[in-house]
Order: C-alpha cells, then structure tokens, then sequence
C-alpha cells in the first residue's frame, strides 16, 4: 500500500496553458508591402522578420479548445501556475509535533483550493475538474463520505488528494483527549483503507482545537504529519477574507465545501466553484497544487 501517496502527479489548468499559447501566436496586424521586390539577403528585414502566424498553425486548433472548456462552464481560464519548487517551502519530519498552518511561504502568484467534508456529491463537480483540471486537496469527513467512497475515486485520479478531516465532524476541543484520538485515527484507518494512501495532512472541523496539545497529540500518534487551517473561506458567491485588505495573498489555503443547492441557497456546487475560481482570476492568482510545495518525511 502507497504511504502518503505523495507521488508527484501534477495536474495544471490545461485551458489556461493553452491559452498563453494562444495568446503567443497572435501578432499584430503586418507591415503594409512595399511596391518593389523585397530584400532577401542575410540581415534584411524579410529575412529577419519571423514568419506572420496563421490559422494553420497546429497549436491553434488545441487553444481554441482549451479556451472553449472554460467558455463551456461561464469562465474565463485561470494564468498558468509555475513548476513547482525544487526546494519544498513546507518541510514535514516523521516525528514530533506536527506543524500548524494556513499559508505556504512563497513568492509564487499562487493560491491552494482544499474542499472539505464531502456531503455534496454532484457527478457534474468531476466534469467540471476533469475539464479544468484546477488542482484541489480533499479533507474528508468518514462518516459524511462512507455512503459513497467510490465518488471521490475520479476526482483522485486526476491526482488530487485525500487528507483527513475526522470521523463525525465534531467540534474537537469539547472532546476528551481519547475521543480526538478516534476521531483523528478511526477516520485515517478509513480512508487509507478506501483509497490505498494514508492521508498525509489533517484538518480539525471549524479549525476547532488546531493549536491544543491534545488535538496534537491525536494526530501525532494517528499518522498525518501536520494539521491544515485556511486564510479564505468561499461562501456562496465571494470569499470571506481574514487578511484586513480583502485580498488574495501569495500562497494562501482556500477553504470550500463539497456543498449543493440545499446548503447553497439554491446554487450548485459548479456554480459556487465557479464563483470562486472567478475571484481567484479576478486578482491574477494561479491555483497549484498544496502538496506540491510541501516536503514529506524521509
């Protein structure tokens, strides 16, 4: 069985990808010919000038595609995000206390989107990333999810990963410390089972506890390496922001929800995750990969 499951599956906006490329190929309008024969010689403008693109171009076609996948869902494609960096900016060590955050420490123009508890599970939301290809991180919730693990099987495949967001979704410093310790273990032992990779990251419901010793203690001794809290909380049509100036930070964690019309006043989970994406290209954010900025333990 793979542990951590930290392969290095990269999976980027291909839409936004292609449409850099597009973007590339169009020149301006060219230069008015003039009346005589052009100079062909070594160094004359014709034989410098490179040749004027054309709707032959091959690489045409596939922008053109990409760019319509995001037409298909009312978006606009997100920038590229960068390679991910060799030197891993989260370094997680096998034992000890597990660190604490709500941001990764980067200069890149990059957000992380995670998705928690897993209640909604609309067959239109694995269209909609299969057509993206927007990376998330799933925390999922063992009791909301068991009904239908099978569902967040594609979304895995894409190279998205499962991380652990307990048993039940309690409050977790109401509990006595045997009782986090199930709720952190009970849910790991799960999905491990489920999805053939241990979670590698935790995620306390409401972020609830993050900063107990007991609630440390719990995840130490269960097996995720660090506990994951979030700067942006998308509600239905807009973030709520804990930065005073409303905007999106260099590697800041976005926290969603697998939600629907019922808890969406009507929305769907397409359209609150096109909402969000929209924000995130409104202030010329890429979406990259959480895990990929993070270093396991040896």
């Amino acid at each position: 069985m793979e542990r951590y499951g930290w392969n290095r599956t990269r999976t980027y906006a291909a839409g936004a990808l292609a449409l850099t490329a597009l973007v590339a190929g169009c020149g301006s309008a060219a230069p008015e010919v003039p009346s005589g024969p052009p100079a062909t010689g070594a160094g004359s403008p014709a034989a410098s000038r490179p040749p004027a693109p054309t709707r032959t171009d091959p690489a045409t076609p596939a922008a053109d595609a990409a760019v319509a996948v995001w037409t298909k869902w009312n978006l606009k494609p997100l920038p590229p995000a960068p390679a991910p960096p060799a030197d891993k900016p989260l370094k997680l060590t096998a034992t000890g206390a597990v660190p604490v955050f709500s941001e990764v420490p980067t200069t890149d123009k990059v957000v992380f989107v995670t998705l928690d508890d897993g209640a909604e599970k609309d067959p239109k939301f694995v269209e909609m990333l299969t057509d993206l290809k927007v990376p998330v991180s799933m925390f999922l919730t063992r009791d909301i999810v068991k009904n239908d693990y099978g569902y967040f099987k594609p979304l895995k495949a894409l190279g998205n990963h499962i991380h652990n967001h307990t048993t039940d979704h309690p409050a977790m410093s109401t509990k006595p410390a045997e009782v986090q310790k199930s709720e952190v273990c009970d849910a790991q032992a799960a999905l491990t089972q489920q999805y053939g990779v241990a979670p590698m990251l935790f995620r306390p419901p409401y972020g609830d506890g993050a900063h107990t010793p007991a609630l440390n203690t719990a995840v130490q001794q269960c097996g995720p390496r660090a506990i994951v809290l979030w700067r942006e909380s998308m509600q239905i049509h807009d973030m709520q922001y804990q930065a005073a100036d409303k905007k999106l930070k260099p590697g800041d964690i976005i926290l969603a929800h697998f939600r629907g019309p019922k808890d969406l006043k009507g929305e769907t989970m397409t359209q609150m995750f096109g909402e969000l994406l929209s924000r995130i290209q409104e202030q010329g954010f890429a979406v990259a990969r959480l895990e990929d900025y993070i270093k396991p333990p040896a």
